[in-house]
């Protein structure tokens, strides 16, 4: 049964301006109601404090504040509003090692570049579907590394049975409307089609 995130709100931060852009615009695509942006780690932790989305996904390489010390702050700083939300990380790298520093640091999810609708998506279930209990040690605060389920999701709006009103599921159409246009638009000056993973250079596209 496909779920209904007009309610959740997703930061995404992304120093690649097209990637961002791309990213957003899947999210909603997917339904996603509310979806903030930042383009660097520094920036985008404090949209988090400020605004305590329910998820966020964030680049690994990014300058001045990565995603790798985006992470870090998001647990451990007492400034952050929650600790616990969940957090997938984009990179294009994939090497193991790459993973376990990634995971230590306290990511919920990896997204390996590039990626295309499916694999985003796939991300977002998981880690509403399959929350982890968070574990605190001496050197480590996160998610379980062991993968394990924590129960039913109790976030919101989880299964399409969760209705919604009128102007908002008219606000929603909007966005996903001009959501749908923008991809559109991307794929036809990369030459992409539907199903094909993102994998775009800045100067690939135009975005105005």
């Amino acid at each position: 049964m496909p779920y209904q995130m007009h309610k959740i709100s997703v930061l995404v931060v992304e120093d690649n301006l097209p990637m961002l852009e791309i990213t957003k615009s899947l999210l909603l695509t997917f339904g996603v109601g509310h979806v903030i942006t930042a383009q660097n780690g520094e920036i985008g932790f404090k949209r988090f404090c400020e605004l305590n989305p329910d998820i966020v996904i964030a680049d690994w390489m990014m300058k001045p504040v990565d995603g790798i010390s985006l992470t870090r702050v998001i647990r451990n700083d007492p400034k952050s509003p929650n600790p616990f939300v969940p957090l997938i990380l984009m990179t294009g790298f994939s090497e193991k090692r790459r993973v376990f520093q990634a995971r230590d640091a306290g990511v919920t999810e990896f997204l390996v570049k590039p990626f295309n609708a499916r694999d985003l998506y796939k991300r977002l279930v998981q880690v509403i579907e399959r929350p982890r209990q968070f574990v605190r040690a001496t050197d480590f605060f996160g998610p379980d590394r062991r993968r394990r389920s924590h129960g039913p999701y109790e976030g919101p709006m989880r299964r399409e049975s969760d209705m919604m009103n009128a102007p908002t599921k008219e606000a929603l159409l909007a966005q996903q409307e001009q959501a749908h246009k923008t991809l559109s638009r991307i794929r036809e000056q990369t030459g992409l089609k539907k199903g094909d993973k993102f994998d775009i250079d800045p100067n690939d596209i135009d975005l105005v």
